[in-house]
């Protein structure tokens, strides 16, 4: 059943779903102190690692 969701999705309607994630995301952190101060005393490099590893296994699952 959600295969068949997926399938249907176009390329603009994944972008948006990203969009939206990214910007609850922001907003989450833009309202909780403690979410702000969490990511606030992390470093960066830690998210481009995490960002790129997630780039890495997807890009391998779908050209495998």
């Amino acid at each position: 059943m959600f295969e068949k969701q997926i399938k249907r999705m176009k390329l603009v309607d994944m972008a948006m779903t990203k969009i939206a994630v990214a910007a609850f995301i922001l907003f989450v952190i833009g309202i909780w102190p403690a979410a702000q101060n969490w990511v606030l005393s992390v470093s960066p490099w830690y998210f481009l690692a995490v960002a790129v590893i997630l780039a890495i296994i997807i890009e391998t699952r779908i050209w495998k």
